[in-house]
């Protein structure tokens, strides 16, 4: 019982962070019906910021080294600066685009931003040791678990709870919402458009800084690439929890994230090396079962 306590943590601590992502992807999915591929870049560069600009083996600390109260702020200011600066530089102009165009324009930018990392600081991963004091275990009866799980956890029920009051009650969260219903009635009834979108990058920035930390915290490895298999998976949760819905990115997130620990907990060891293909294998099932995901959206299923 306890071994699967634990496993059920690490599970949700997992599905938290595959949820961060889904969020992030989901409302600009939602709003503006772009795939931005680029996101797990931005966890990419929030990753990087903590560390001066060098090609050296060895990581300096740089914003890394500073007290949690400051550095969080300043790496969520550099992640949304660099989120908005996508959009005014690439997707606005391309903003009457198909979103194919639209999807293949987020490769782009998700490849020249992997480039540039690997420009700035070389291509060897490097050890960063952030939050070492998250990595003290906590004990309760028989269950033994890293502080970090529970911050993790925590952290993304915080986020979430914030997010949903901010959609529900803020007057700009309305206006998001409204977009994500119908982008051009929305901006009939005066909803500035390019404001809107450019809201959206900038809390899909805040929740990728989020996952940065959180991430690196956990893996203590920096490299140009640390990104892109947290968007793929994140990705793949947005459509099983149904394209276009936040609610279902979130269930999307927390489920695939729970199915890839337990099977990798509960598969016979010769097994385990083959668990992404039992996951995405539970993926299809679900999809077949429910094609437009668990909780579609209403806006999507009206326009197909």
């Amino acid at each position: 019982m306890i071994n699967f306590l634990q496993n059920a943590i690490d599970a949700l601590s997992l599905g938290s962070l595959y949820a961060l992502v889904a969020l992030g992807i989901g409302l600009l999915f939602g709003i503006l019906r772009l795939v931005n591929f680029a996101h797990g870049d931005f966890i990419t560069i929030g990753a990087y910021s903590l560390i001066l600009p060098s090609t050296n083996v060895v990581a300096t600390m740089l914003i890394g080294s500073w007290h949690w109260e400051l550095l969080i702020p300043v790496v969520c200011a550099i992640v949304v600066v660099v989120a908005l600066a996508t959009d005014a530089l690439v997707f606005r102009p391309l903003r009457r685009s198909t979103a194919p165009t639209l999807m293949i324009a987020s490769f782009a930018v998700s490849y020249v931003i992997q480039n540039g990392v690997l420009m700035m600081y070389g291509a060897r991963p490097k050890a960063v040791n952030l939050w070492s004091a998250l990595t003290t275990q906590i004990t309760i009866g028989g269950l033994r678990e890293p502080v970090l799980q529970v911050v993790t956890i925590a952290t993304t029920v915080a986020l979430m709870v914030g997010l949903s009051l901010f959609l529900r009650h803020a007057r700009w969260g309305v206006q998001m919402r409204a977009a994500a219903e119908d982008f051009r009635m929305a901006q009939y009834l005066g909803v500035r458009g390019n404001f809107v979108i450019g809201l959206a990058f900038a809390v899909s920035g805040i929740l990728a800084a989020a996952v940065s930390l959180l991430f690196l915290a956990q893996t203590g490895a920096l490299s140009n690439v640390m990104g892109v298999p947290l968007a793929l998976f994140a990705f793949v949760a947005v459509v099983v929890g149904g394209m276009g819905s936040l609610p279902g990115a979130v269930v999307g997130g927390f489920l695939v994230g729970i199915v890839t620990t337990m099977l990798q907990a509960y598969l016979p060891p010769d097994l385990r090396v083959f668990r992404d293909a039992f996951t995405f294998t539970f993926v299809i099932i679900v999809l077949l079962v429910r094609p437009a995901g668990l909780i579609p959206s209403r806006s999507i299923v009206e326009r197909v």
